[in-house]
């Protein structure tokens, strides 16, 4: 692995974890479409790879603040990594048994559905029940 190579990742690395630890993104909107069009991955080695980075436990730290601030409803957290494990396994069966051209369409055209709807569909949020107690502490 070149030098520039490794200075790539650890660039893909911090915008992806900076991103994940602010707004709660990284893995699908910043690693994937960076090591395409970085590092020429293909869509599939990069969403592997993508997943591989993610599925370790790097994200612990951002977790743990999040937890500390009243931020994460473990319930909803169970309840949800259960769910992933099952549609990951199943997606994954999907996504490799498809042509490469197919997968990279699918995930394109995911991006711009997310882009418009966060764009002009979102309606403004209530306040989380944390930022309530928060505020109410205060």
């Amino acid at each position: 692995m070149s030098l520039l190579t490794i200075l790539i990742l650890v660039v893909i690395g911090l915008a992806s974890g900076a991103l994940s630890g602010l707004v709660g993104i990284g893995g699908g909107l910043v690693i994937v479409p960076a090591l395409v069009l970085f590092l020429g991955f293909s869509q599939k080695m990069a969403q592997g790879t993508s997943l591989g980075i993610l599925l370790l436990p790097i994200g612990i730290l951002a977790v743990i603040q999040y937890y500390k601030a009243g931020y994460v409803d473990i319930p909803t957290v169970l309840v949800v990594a259960i769910g992933f494990l099952a549609g990951g396994y199943f997606g994954s069966k999907i996504a490799l048994s498809l042509p490469q051209d197919t997968v990279k369409k699918i995930f394109a055209i995911l991006l711009l559905i997310v882009a418009i709807k966060i764009l002009f569909i979102d309606k403004p949020q209530v306040k989380n029940q944390a930022v309530t107690a928060i505020s109410k502490k205060e």
